[in-house]
């Protein structure tokens, strides 16, 4: 069996690169994708699922950015958990005045909430850090925790097209398909296939849009990283 990746190196990466930003392009912006998200749904939906009844989980919250932008438009409470307690603090800070909660707690661990308590959950650039086994239970604790047809925003790296994954796959082997050391952050991370992750949701989730970033290639060579979106309504009680 593999062992959780996240353990202490994890935890004093993350805090410090909340307090540096050496690696990574940290915003305190919400994500497009999200945005473009919540926008889907308000066309399907109306306010069925974004009001002020409804509740947020963000797993690797971070600063808090996505949540604060979720309470401000739409009046929702939320709950975010991140490793890093440096990201916590900053979330606490900024959140000032909004009905968001914090814990700092890996997202390997069962999750402390209510089933069926959550309307919305947000798995944004955050299981990829996790092993096989991991990112199963994590998926069966955020259908445990959704409201009967609560939603599931993922977006992960997409494998497909990606040069830069097959790179680092090929130069930087962890110890499961898929998944690399990145050479930078040295951290383990795994790289999606989009049947991989409709794997992974089949039997908890039904995938109601799939959208693909664009522009991680010119001129047929690596530009940049591919990601996938998923838009995935828990299964449980649907018609």
């Amino acid at each position: 069996m593999m062992k959780r990746r996240f353990n202490g190196k994890d935890r004093k990466f993350w805090n410090v690169e909340y307090k540096t930003a050496n690696h990574l392009a940290l915003s305190d912006k919400p994500s497009e994708d999200l945005v473009k998200f919540t926008r889907w749904l308000e066309r399907q939906y109306g306010k069925t699922f974004l009001n002020k009844t409804g509740s947020v989980l963000d797993l690797g919250c971070g600063n808090g950015r996505n949540l604060i932008y979720l309470a401000r438009t739409f009046g929702v409470k939320g709950v975010g958990f991140d490793i890093s307690s440096e990201a916590v603090a900053q979330a606490k800070r900024t959140s000032a005045g909004l009905p968001i909660e914090y814990r700092t707690q890996s997202i390997a661990n069962p999750l402390p909430l209510a089933a069926e308590s959550q309307t919305l959950a947000l798995d944004m650039m955050t299981s990829h850090f996790l092993n096989a086994l991991d990112r199963q239970n994590l998926l069966s604790e955020i259908a445990r925790v959704l409201k009967p047809n609560g939603w599931l925003f993922l977006k992960t790296f997409l494998r497909e097209e990606d040069k830069h994954a097959e790179r680092l796959l090929r130069e930087h082997p962890a110890g499961e398909a898929g998944s690399y050391i990145h050479p930078k952050i040295g951290l383990a991370e795994h790289v999606f296939t989009q049947s991989e992750i409709e794997k992974a949701l089949a039997g908890q989730f039904i995938i109601q849009k799939i959208a693909k970033s664009h522009g991680h290639l010119r001129r047929g060579a690596a530009f940049k990283r591919r990601s996938i979106s998923v838009y995935a309504q828990k299964a449980s009680l649907r018609a």
